[in-house]
């Protein structure tokens, strides 16, 4: 059968070719022809447009705005990457820095001053805008912009002499009676800072939110937002933590009547109607000329043996009072010996409280009181040149501080340099009247010619006037704080200085005024005894 054989094998050889033929593509897929890639085209390089530079911010200050605040938004160099741009008008600007009741950045205090020979201590509100307006009947000086800057508070300036900040004290002096107002940085201790209804920004316990002259200062505009959170401008010129007081006071003797009335009361009686201007201060001074001992015997009012000493009871009044530092110029230290003197140190030690003037020895005696509170720091230096010679100190033995002038002038430069405000006290020889003796004038003028910022006599049993030396105060003799001469009024009559230091300046000083009554306690002065008081003191310092 060959032609069944020829189609037999012609059909196997036809399928055998399909079969290879359907598997062929399906063997090679693990094996896949390479694929050359395609070049790019060179398309030349075209950069990105840059986006155009932002325009500077324009600022406008206004006139109100104190010279200090204005300085510190100038030195701002950019905002939210833009710089800054300050500008002359205002309807040129997109953000302004002026007084605001909204958004406030800085809270600016300012005082009502006159010069400091001023009886009066105070106005009302309402009299305050009638002097600014010109109708108390006396000139008030203010710079240009603290001018514009009380308008919100107290009106138009309509009886304001604006002058310069480099001219208002001098005007304001020439014009006497008169009046100024000044942003409370700028104050100086030849203004007498006055109360507006019994208030003053010199106070201990000053609350802003009860006190009419405060302006506040922010931005506005549409950049505001971006100047508040971005810049750090001072937010008050009037910072607590930077506000030191020194409560400076005269002859402390507890001995003879007052020790007497302090066993018939208490310790502390004799502080009771002041003692609260002695606490309030963060630094408070006495003058305790007498020691404490042991063996001191009960006090004797009818005593005139001119020998003291304490019973160490009564140092209680001293730790109510709150003091911080012990003068030890005055000549009866040794009056009951070496030994309690040496005693009262150790007391004194024992208390934290630190001592200048005096010492365990001349060289102990030579060291200054140091005391930084609130970032002022302040030196206490002092020493007696009227003896006698057996209450000084010497190389072996304890007492008051004598006056080696050319030590003295080292001493003040010393700590001045260390960045301390030196106060300098003298136990000078005693008067009994209000205004100096040349000797004395010389003599107080010197320390303050070596650097002193306030020089203070602690020698007066009745008060004395005062002196501004070549921007020194100086304060002839502040009277008796707490001893028993009741003989005349003016040995009754006591003045306590209130000096005010702050970040770093002496910027004021308040006078406290008081009569002692029963031989040992002080009492606040009234008015008519005040105004009386502060008038003769003026005309003995030839004011």
């Amino acid at each position: 059968m060959p032609a069944k054989s020829s189609l037999l094998f012609r059909i196997l050889g036809l399928s055998l070719l399909l079969a290879v033929v359907a598997c062929g593509p399906a063997a090679q897929a693990t094996r896949p022809t390479p694929i050359s890639e395609p070049v790019p085209s060179k398309t030349p390089f075209k950069p990105m447009p840059s986006s155009p530079t932002p325009g500077p911010v324009k600022l406008w200050i206004s006139p109100a705005v104190p010279s200090h605040l204005a300085d510190q938004a100038k030195r701002v160099a950019s905002v939210a990457g833009r710089p800054v741009s300050v500008v002359q008008a205002q309807d040129q600007a997109d953000t302004l820095l002026e007084p605001v009741s909204q958004g406030v950045s800085s809270e600016w205090v300012y005082a009502l001053v006159a010069p400091f020979p001023t009886v009066r201590d105070g106005l009302t509100l309402d009299e305050t805008k009638q002097a600014w307006a010109g109708e108390l009947g006396m000139p008030v000086y203010a710079t240009p912009e603290t001018a514009q800057a009380l308008q919100a508070v107290l009106g138009p300036p309509t009886g304001v002499t604006q002058v310069s900040a480099s001219d208002i004290i001098d005007q304001a002096w020439s014009a006497r009676p008169s009046l100024a107002l000044v942003p409370f940085d700028e104050l100086d201790p030849r203004w007498k800072v006055m109360q507006i209804d019994g208030r003053s920004p010199i106070e201990n316990d000053f609350e802003l939110s009860a006190y009419p002259l405060e302006v506040g200062f922010g931005f506005s505009g549409t950049d505001a937002d971006t100047w508040r959170s971005e810049t750090h401008l001072p937010t008050t010129n009037r910072d607590p933590a930077k506000l030191t007081v020194v409560a400076m006071t005269g002859v402390t003797a507890l001995t003879r009547a007052t020790a007497w009335q302090m066993d018939l009361h208490t310790p502390t009686w004799p502080a009771d109607l002041i003692g609260d201007w002695l606490r309030s201060a963060d630094i408070t001074h006495v003058s305790n000329e007498v020691s404490f001992a042991e063996d001191c015997g009960p006090p004797d009012p009818s005593r005139s043996v001119m020998r003291f000493c304490t019973q160490p009871r009564q140092m209680a009044l001293l730790d109510d009072i709150g003091v911080d530092v012990v003068e030890l110029t005055g000549n009866h230290e040794l009056d009951w010996g070496a030994e309690a003197m040496l005693y009262t140190l150790n007391l004194y030690d024992q208390k934290g409280w630190q001592v200048f003037g005096g010492g365990r020895n001349l060289q102990d005696a030579q060291k200054p009181a140091l005391f930084d509170v609130h970032g002022n720091k302040i030196a206490f230096l002092g020493c007696n040149p009227a003896g006698p010679d057996y209450d000084w100190a010497t190389n072996t033995m304890p007492g008051s501080l004598p006056c080696d002038m050319k030590e003295i002038k080292s001493a003040i430069q010393t700590v001045k340099a260390q960045g301390y405000l030196p106060i300098m006290t003298y136990q000078w020889e005693e008067s009994y009247r209000d205004s100096p003796l040349p000797a004395q004038v010389q003599g107080f003028r010197a320390a303050a010619d070596d650097g002193a910022i306030i020089v203070s006599g602690s020698q007066a049993h009745q008060p004395m006037g005062f002196e501004f030396y070549d921007g020194t105060m100086i304060h002839y003799g502040l009277g008796n704080l707490f001893f028993d001469q009741m003989w005349s009024l003016p040995t009754r009559q006591e003045m306590i200085d209130r000096h005010i230091f702050y970040d770093g300046r002496y910027i004021s000083t308040e006078i406290l005024t008081a009569v002692s009554e029963d031989y040992a306690q002080p009492r606040p002065m009234t008015a008519s005894e005040r105004a009386d008081f502060l008038a003769s003191i003026f005309q003995a310092s030839g004011w």
